[in-house]
């Protein structure tokens, strides 16, 4: 069975399999509330992406555009994309799902940043995300990870 990645609906059949994953997750890793603020009918406007295994949700993220006007991380600054969430169900972990989305965000070919939690800093750096080299507002209690599209490679200073 071929895994693929899906955006993910806005609407209440969402929110159920959502309540899968909190039922293993923490607290930060939980997309509900996410989820709730965003909740219109199947809006196409969609943040969250995941990959079914038959009919059942096992990994999912949530992925934003930023604007370059807020880019504290990429010179120039420049639109990026920010992971915000990545789980994938136990059960279903090695098994190249992680990878999968990230390899999807990958393929929009923009920086991407992330703040890895839940001991996924590993992951991150082992799928070419590097650490940011130079001081970033700590008050936001980040430690961030990015990755450059090929041919980008430059970090503010």
């Amino acid at each position: 069975m071929t895994a693929k990645v899906e955006k993910l609906k806005i609407n209440y059949k969402t929110m159920e399999e959502f309540k899968k994953f909190k039922e293993y997750g923490v607290q930060e890793l939980s997309m509900l509330e996410d989820l709730e603020a965003n909740m219109i009918e199947d809006d196409s406007l969609s943040p969250f992406y995941g990959i079914y295994f038959g009919d059942k949700l096992v990994a999912r993220m949530s992925l934003y555009r930023r604007d370059s006007r807020f880019d504290q991380y990429f010179e120039p600054p420049q639109d990026y994309l920010e992971i915000w969430k990545l789980e994938v169900l136990p059960g279903y972990q090695n098994k190249k799902y992680g990878q999968k989305l990230i390899n999807y965000a990958k393929s929009y070919n923009m920086p991407i940043k992330t703040n890895p939690r839940m001991n996924s800093r590993k992951f991150f750096e082992n799928l070419g995300f590097k650490p940011v080299t130079y001081e970033v507002d700590r008050d936001l209690g980040e430690n961030p990870l990015v990755w450059y599209p090929e041919g980008v490679t430059e970090q503010k200073h």
